[in-house]
């Protein structure tokens, strides 16, 4: 009888392509990692649907995949079976039966991603793989301001890296906002879907106006432009954490 298996998955993706198996590319891919040690533990190939298709460097707390299986091991034991046969680096927090209509991907209502910046004076040689180095002081209500205009229903073309092959750029953010402690700076976004780059781009032109150069409501311009170049730089991804997808 097949069986439809839901995963939730951790990495550092900093020594990987990315979530998504290329067979074009020698990197390593999550995708790929995964799929080889599901299929020693289940006797055949598996093909692993995820819900965030990450890009290299970019990590996951929160990362939900499936797959299709007739083995007979038991859900409970998938985890712990799975820990002895792939790498420190990747870890499956979970795993569950789950109805045969569900996709990770296609099935997802949300996702958060988080954001990690270093503020100025706290570089650290132990948080670059996880945060973003900012030299510039920051100006987080000003940040907060820019963000909000953000939310709701838009077309998000200028916070889209150029060459997607997307055709709708409407997405809905629900929530985006700024918040910090001694050290850090953290930018949390929740949408229906992103589009390629998107949070990368949206922390990039924050920076731009938390530092000042631009004001707030130049947010709102970017928006309306639909252009890619009215928008701020493509952030590093060593930052970016996919934090949780809601069902």
């Amino acid at each position: 009888m097949k069986r439809n298996i839901k995963l939730l998955i951790e990495y550092d993706g900093t020594n990987y392509i990315g979530w998504q198996r290329q067979p074009e590319h020698q990197g390593m891919s999550i995708q790929g990692m995964l799929e080889n040690s599901i299929a020693k533990l289940t006797g055949h190939r598996v093909w692993l649907k995820g819900a965030g298709r990450t890009d290299s460097g970019v990590h996951a707390r929160g990362q939900v995949a499936n797959f299709f299986t007739e083995s007979k091991i038991p859900v409970h034991r998938i985890p712990h079976a799975l820990a002895g046969m792939l790498p420190n680096d990747i870890v499956v927090r979970g795993a569950w039966e789950v109805p045969e209509g569900f996709h990770a991907r296609y099935s997802a209502l949300e996702k958060t991603y988080r954001y990690t910046i270093l503020l100025p004076g706290y570089r650290s040689a132990f948080e670059w793989r996880y945060a973003y180095y900012c030299p510039y002081q920051l100006d987080v209500e000003k940040m907060n301001q820019a963000a909000r205009f953000l939310e709701g229903t838009h077309d998000y073309s200028s916070f889209c890296a150029k060459g997607s092959p997307v055709k709708n750029f409407i997405r809905t953010i629900s929530r985006c906002c700024i918040y910090q402690d001694d050290c850090h700076l953290y930018m949390e976004v929740t949408a229906n879907g992103f589009l390629y780059n998107m949070v990368r781009i949206i922390v990039g032109t924050l920076i731009e106006i938390g530092r000042g150069k631009w004001e707030p409501f130049k947010m709102i311009e970017i928006l309306e432009a639909k252009d890619r170049n009215k928008a701020g730089p493509t952030i590093g991804p060593q930052g970016l954490l996919l934090l949780n997808i809601k069902y």
